[in-house]
């Protein structure tokens, strides 16, 4: 159930709505809009009668909301919602361009990949501390030595820091240091990890599981969002599919899906949705998302962690040269109209 308050409607008349859904039983999530304010409702088993409603001051009108995922939906919040990750709105009109590498090595493999993605145009700094790798064997990252070190590179740069959260045992250390914590997609589905994102201060960067459908995407989100947590940000970052001449298939048609169905900003990770060096700036060019986030290193034959798929910094450079040309003539040309 949505109710739709009048252009009109004050705080009071708002908190009056909320506090008869609470007294129902269920929750209230009140979703402020250019217009007018919506409040969601969750919580209910089954369906809520309008006229519970519709008599309250400020009231415009209840609406039932038929689709699984309520509070990710255009039909709760028309608007598109923008995201601010360390006073960089993602969802705005520019370009938002997350550079990095795929894992924090050292403290001057990071100061250096930070200083030059924020040279060539990045305006936030990805790096995993924690890395869940398919092999047990594999390079697990540096844990809070690595959240430090992104930190050094904030404190350095201004460069906001995105880096991932790989369980609940460990989301209060990745709080303390990130502007964003990324959920990635092996943990687009653990929902106890989910839940206590919803209840963080930080956005939540979301991302999809490699063999998920768009609804399964949508409904990840709204866990995030029925705890609370309504700043976040969805990323497509390539499915598995039978092609063999890419790690993953970067799957561009789910960022229009995503855009007509939900008012949430989603980005594109063409790294991890080719795997290969030389198709992500082409892929980059054809996304048409709200921004990009990309691996980059400074010296990728050594990097302990998808150096294939990491671009050279003069590479990204010339991405984030592209790719905000391609932004800026779409914008023109959108005002133009």
């Amino acid at each position: 159930m949505l109710i739709v308050m009048r252009a009109q409607a004050g705080e009071a008349e708002i908190a009056r709505v909320s506090e008869r859904i609470q007294k129902l039983g269920f929750r209230a999530h009140v979703i402020p809009g250019e217009q007018r304010t919506a409040i969601g409702i969750t919580g209910n088993s089954g369906p809520v009668d309008p006229a519970e409603f519709e008599d309250l001051p400020g009231v415009a009108e209840a609406i039932r909301v038929s689709k699984p995922f309520k509070l990710v939906s255009r039909d709760m919040k028309p608007e598109d919602t923008v995201v601010e990750v360390n006073g960089v709105p993602v969802g705005g009109k520019e370009l938002v361009l997350i550079a990095g590498p795929c894992s924090v090595e050292s403290r001057e493999q990071i100061l250096e990949t930070a200083r030059v993605v924020k040279a060539a145009g990045a305006q936030l700094l990805r790096g995993g501390a924690y890395k869940p790798r398919t092999s047990p064997y594999a390079f697990q990252g540096l844990a809070e030595e690595g959240l430090k070190l992104l930190a050094e590179a904030r404190d350095q740069t201004g460069l906001g820091v995105v880096t991932e959260a790989i369980d609940v045992e460990t989301f209060d250390l990745v709080e303390r240091y990130a502007d964003c914590i990324q959920i990635g997609a092996r943990n687009m589905q653990n929902f106890s990890l989910l839940r206590r994102a919803g209840r963080a201060r930080l956005p939540v960067l979301l991302k999809r599981g490699m063999s998920s459908t768009l609804e399964e995407f949508l409904m990840a989100a709204e866990y995030l969002l029925s705890e609370g947590n309504y700043q976040v940000i969805l990323c497509e970052r390539g499915v598995r599919t039978f092609a063999d001449h890419t790690r993953n298939t970067l799957d561009l048609s789910v960022v229009p899906a995503v855009q007509r169905l939900s008012h949430l900003p989603i980005i594109a990770d063409p790294s991890h949705g080719t795997g290969k060096r030389d198709k992500v700036l082409p892929m980059a060019r054809a996304v048409g998302a709200a921004g990009l986030m990309v691996e980059v290193h400074p010296s990728p034959d050594q990097a302990l962690s998808d150096g294939y798929q990491s671009l050279y910094p003069e590479q990204f450079a010339e991405l984030a040269e592209e790719c905000q040309a391609i932004a800026r003539l779409l914008a023109a040309r959108a005002g133009d109209g």
